[in-house]
């Protein structure tokens, strides 16, 4: 009798490493935190940390979008929350925005981080509900960055210089 069940464990066993080492190659995390933070929120028990949230989004609205985004990523260190996400995008699309030109490196890396949002939101959509924003859904923040990222005519055009920061 103790044979089989000695035989059972080590199958389940290698079967949940099994599917450790696919998920691991198939999200491919970075660090550590991002690990964990996989592995707490395919369980559901992932959760951003509140205060963190909170420092990020008074750098945010004080537009100091490098130190918004160091505390939108303590708050966030596995970069599973799709509202941190969200954010993180957004200081780089205001950090990005100039009144003369657009900062291709920065609004890379915010529809990078606008895209990762989306994917992890329910259903892909991205609503956020704050009056302080001029673009309201993920899907409205991804299509300023990449109409930033590309270069047209009417990048040349000098009546561009009066267009506002959303």
């Amino acid at each position: 009798m103790r044979d089989p069940l000695v035989r059972a464990g080590g199958l389940i066993a290698s079967g949940v490493y099994g599917a450790f080492i696919v998920w691991l190659h198939v999200t491919q995390p970075q660090t550590i935190a991002q690990v964990t933070g996989g592995l707490a929120s395919s369980v559901g028990a992932y959760r951003a940390d509140p205060q963190a949230f909170a420092d990020g989004l008074q750098f945010f609205r004080r537009d100091q979008f490098i130190e918004a985004r160091a505390a939108l990523m303590r708050a966030d260190p596995a970069e599973r929350d799709p509202q941190t996400q969200f954010y993180v995008a957004y200081s780089y699309y205001r950090e990005g925005w100039r009144r003369l030109y657009r900062d291709d490196t920065l609004y890379a890396r915010g529809l990078a981080a606008v895209e990762k949002a989306i994917r992890l939101a329910p259903n892909g959509r991205l609503v956020i509900d704050d009056p302080n924003l001029g673009m309201h859904s993920a899907d409205e923040l991804k299509t300023e960055l990449e109409r930033g990222l590309k270069t047209d005519r009417s990048d040349f055009n000098p009546l561009k210089v009066f267009e506002k920061r959303k």
